[in-house]
C-alpha cells in the first residue's frame, strides 16, 4: 500500500503535465525539458553524495529520462497529439506485460492482463474524449517514435529494479544529466525565444512537480511494490490528465471520460488486488 501512495503521489503530477504543456506551448519543447529538468533536480542537490552510482545505472537513468521525452516529443510533433498519446501511454500496459519478463521472480496472471487491456482501452476512452473524438484512422510515422516512448519508459522503470541498488536521490542526477542533454539538443535544433516571468514561473512548477518531484515518487513506488500493480494504477495518468485539461480550457466533462474512468478504476481495483 506504501508503494501505491508513492505511485498515486507521481501519477497526479503527471497529471497536471498537459495543462501547463499548453499554457507553455510557445517554449520550444527541447528548451522546456531541459529547463524543466534541471529544476526538477535542485531538490536532490543537498544530496549530491548520494548521487555516486556506476555508470551503467547512469545511462539507465538518462535512458530512461531523457530518451522518453526525445522521442515523445518527435511524435507529438510528427503525428497528431491525440493519437500519439494514445500510442505513447501504451507503456503502462508494457509494465505488466513485460515485467514477468524483465523481472525475476513474476508471472503474469490472467487477471494482470486482463486488468492491463481493460485498463488501455480506458484510458484511450478518456484521451479520445479529450479530443472530441477527432482522431483519424490514419497511419503517420509520429507513431513509431510514439511507441518506442513507451516501450524505453516501461524498460527504464522495470530495469530500475534490475542494476545495482541506488538511492532515490541519484534521480537528480538523472534529471541534471538529461536536462542538460536537452538544452544542448535546444541550442542545437530550435530557435532561441525570450521567456518572460509567467513562464519561469509555470516552468518552475513543472520542474519541481511532473518533472521533478513526481520522479523521486516513482523511483520510491518501484522499488517498494508490485510492478504489475504499478502499471496497472498508472491508466490513471491519462484520465486524470485528460480531465483537468478539460477544466482548464473550460470545456464540459464528456460521458465518454466518465465511462473511462470507471473503466480505469475497475482495472486498478482488480489488478492492484491480484496476487
Amino acid at each position: 500500500m506504501t508503494a501505491n501512495f508513492y505511485a498515486l503521489g507521481a501519477i497526479a503530477l503527471w497529471a497536471s503535465l498537459a495543462s501547463l504543456g499548453l499554457a507553455l506551448r510557445h517554449v520550444p519543447p527541447f528548451l522546456l525539458t531541459g529547463i524543466a529538468l534541471v529544476l526538477g533536480s535542485l531538490p536532490a542537490w543537498p544530496l549530491v553524495r548520494q548521487w555516486k552510482v556506476p555508470a551503467s545505472t547512469l545511462a539507465l537513468g538518462v535512458y530512461g529520462l531523457f530518451g522518453y521525452h526525445f522521442l515523445l516529443f518527435i511524435a507529438l510533433r510528427l503525428a497528431p497529439p491525440v493519437e500519439a498519446n494514445l500510442v505513447n501511454y501504451l507503456w503502462p500496459l508494457l509494465i505488466v506485460v513485460l515485467a514477468p519478463v524483465v523481472l525475476p521472480g513474476l508471472r503474469l496472471r490472467p487477471v494482470h492482463l486482463v486488468a492491463a487491456l481493460m485498463g488501455f482501452a480506458g484510458a484511450g476512452l478518456a484521451i479520445l474524449s479529450g479530443g472530441r473524438g477527432t482522431a483519424q484512422a490514419t497511419w503517420h510515422w509520429g507513431y513509431l517514435p510514439a511507441l518506442g516512448s513507451a516501450f524505453l519508459w516501461a524498460t527504464y522503470s522495470l530495469l530500475t529494479r534490475r542494476v545495482p541498488h541506488f538511492p532515490t536521490a541519484a534521480i537528480g542526477l538523472f534529471g541534471l544529466v538529461s536536462g542538460a542533454l536537452s538544452l544542448l539538443c535546444h541550442w542545437a535544433l530550435e530557435p532561441s525565444i525570450d521567456l518572460s516571468v509567467r513562464d519561469w514561473l509555470l516552468l518552475t512548477v513543472m520542474g519541481l512537480g511532473p518533472l521533478g518531484a513526481a520522479f523521486f515518487l516513482w523511483d520510491k513506488a518501484l522499488k517498494l511494490g508490485d510492478a504489475r500493480h504499478i502499471g496497472i494504477l498508472s491508466y490513471l495518468t491519462p484520465l486524470a490528465s485528460t480531465s483537468l485539461l478539460l477544466l482548464v480550457t473550460g470545456q464540459g466533462l464528456s460521458s465518454g471520460v466518465v465511462l473511462a474512468g470507471v473503466m480505469i478504476i475497475g482495472a486498478a481495483l482488480v489488478g492492484t488486488r491480484a496476487r
